[in-house]
C-alpha cells in the first residue's frame, strides 16, 4: 500500500514560521494616568496643548462631583487669561447650509492667521441621547486645519446645562489661544436665547424665502440678530436671494433700536462659491470696533457675566430642591392635592420651599 505522502496529488502542510511573542520585545504596556493634577490641566491649556483641553472639557461635562471640582479650579485658573477673542452666535433655519456656512467662513478666518473654536449648543434628544454636531465630517476641511479645534456639545443634557457647559468651555478654549469662537445653535428655538447670551455678534442664515420664512422664525429671535445672511444666493437663486434680502431689510426696520445703537444689516451670501463671505466677516470686524468704541462690546460682557451668575444660583438650587429627601417624598402629595383642587399650586409651592430651607417639617 503506498504512502499518502508519496502520493503527489496530496496536498502538504508545512510548518509556518512561529509567531514571536512580541513585535517588540522591549516594549512593555504603559499604565494609564488617572489622577492628573489640575496644575498640569492648566499648564497645558496655556500653552495650547489640545489633548490637555479636550480632557478639561470633558471634567466640565462630567455629573461626577470630583471632576466638577476639578473642573472648577482650572476654569479659575483660566478666567484671568480669557476674554482676547470675538464670540460669535450662528443659528439658521434647517436645510440653510449652516454646516457649509461655518465651514466657509472659517477657512476665511484661518487665512488671515486667526485660530478658530467651533462649539455647540445642542441640547440632545432625551431618547437616543445623540449628538447632531458629533459628526466632524460635517465640516472635513475646517476640521483638518491645525487652526481650528471643533467640539460637539455633551450628549443628553438639558439645555440649560449644555449652555452653562458650553459658556466654561468658552474660557477654555479662549486661555489656550483661540482669538476666534463660532458658538452653533441646532435648529431654531430656545437655544438661540441661551447663545445670544454668551456672544458679542449674533448672525441668523436664512434662504432666499422672504417674508414666508421670516414669519415661521419667533420674533426674539429676528431681534437678536446683528446679521441677517441670505445664503444659497447662487445660480437661479442670485435673483431670489436679492428679493429676499431687500424684504428682510424692510422688516428689520419695524423693530426697536439695539442697545449697541449698531443696526443690524443683511447680506447675501454663497456658502459653496464662497461668494460674500468676506464681506460678511468684514462687517463682524466693523461691529467689533463700532461696540469697542462706544464701551457696548464690554458692557455687553459684564452683563452676561451677571446672567450666568443668576441663571446658575437658579439652576443649582433647582437641582438641590428636587433631589431633597424630603421635598422627593411630599412631592407627589402635594401634586395631587393640587390637581384635585384640595390646595392651591401657590401654597403647596410655598409648604414645599419651606420643607426644603428647614422652616417646616
Amino acid at each position: 500500500m503506498s504512502n499518502p505522502e508519496d502520493d503527489a496529488t496530496t496536498p502538504r502542510v508545512r510548518a509556518g514560521v512561529g509567531q514571536p511573542s512580541s513585535l517588540n520585545p522591549s516594549w512593555t504596556p504603559k499604565s494609564r494616568r488617572t489622577n492628573i493634577q489640575a496644575e498640569e490641566y492648566i499648564r497645558g491649556i496655556l500653552q495650547g496643548d489640545r489633548v490637555r483641553l479636550s480632557q478639561a472639557i470633558t471634567l466640565i461635562e462630567s455629573k461626577h462631583t470630583q471632576h466638577q471640582e476639578l473642573a472648577h479650579t482650572i476654569i479659575e485658573a483660566c478666567l484671568p487669561h480669557s476674554g482676547n477673542s470675538i464670540r460669535i452666535g450662528i443659528t439658521g433655519v434647517p436645510g440653510v447650509g449652516k454646516s457649509t456656512f461655518i465651514e466657509a467662513l472659517g477657512q476665511n478666518v484661518c487665512s488671515q492667521g486667526r485660530k478658530l473654536a467651533v462649539l455647540a449648543i445642542d441640547p440632545s434628544s432625551q431618547i437616543s441621547k445623540g449628538s447632531i454636531m458629533g459628526d466632524k465630517t460635517r465640516m472635513a476641511k475646517l476640521s483638518a486645519d491645525p487652526q481650528v479645534y471643533i467640539r460637539p456639545s455633551a450628549a443628553g443634557d438639558s439645555l440649560g446645562g449644555v449652555a452653562r457647559k458650553t459658556r466654561e468651555t468658552v474660557i477654555l478654549c479662549e486661555a489656550a489661544g483661540f482669538d476666534t469662537l463660532f458658538i452653533e445653535t441646532v435648529g431654531v428655538g430656545q437655544s438661540e436665547v441661551a447663545v445670544h447670551s454668551m456672544v458679542d455678534f449674533f448672525l441668523l442664515l436664512l434662504l432666499p424665502g422672504a417674508g414666508d420664512e421670516l414669519q415661521g422664525i419667533k420674533r426674539g429671535i429676528v431681534e437678536m440678530a446683528d446679521l441677517v445672511a441670505v445664503n444659497k444666493a447662487d445660480g437661479d437663486n442670485q435673483q431670489r436671494a436679492k428679493r429676499a434680502a431687500a424684504d428682510y431689510r424692510n422688516a428689520l426696520h419695524l423693530f426697536p433700536p439695539k442697545a449697541s445703537n449698531w443696526e443690524a444689516k443683511v447680506l447675501t451670501c454663497s456658502a459653496l462659491s464662497g461668494q460674500g463671505i468676506a464681506e460678511i466677516w468684514q462687517l463682524i470686524e466693523e461691529y467689533t470696533q463700532f461696540t469697542q468704541t462706544s464701551g457696548f462690546f464690554q458692557s455687553q460682557r459684564q452683563s452676561q457675566a451677571r446672567y450666568w451668575l443668576h441663571e446658575t444660583i437658579q439652576q443649582f438650587l433647582q437641582q438641590q430642591f428636587y433631589h431633597h429627601p424630603q421635598v422627593a417624598t411630599l412631592l407627589n402629595e402635594r401634586e395631587t392635592e393640587v390637581l384635585a383642587q384640595r390646595k392651591s399650586p401657590f401654597h403647596a409651592a410655598e409648604e414645599l420651599v419651606k420643607v426644603f430651607l428647614g422652616l417646616k417639617k
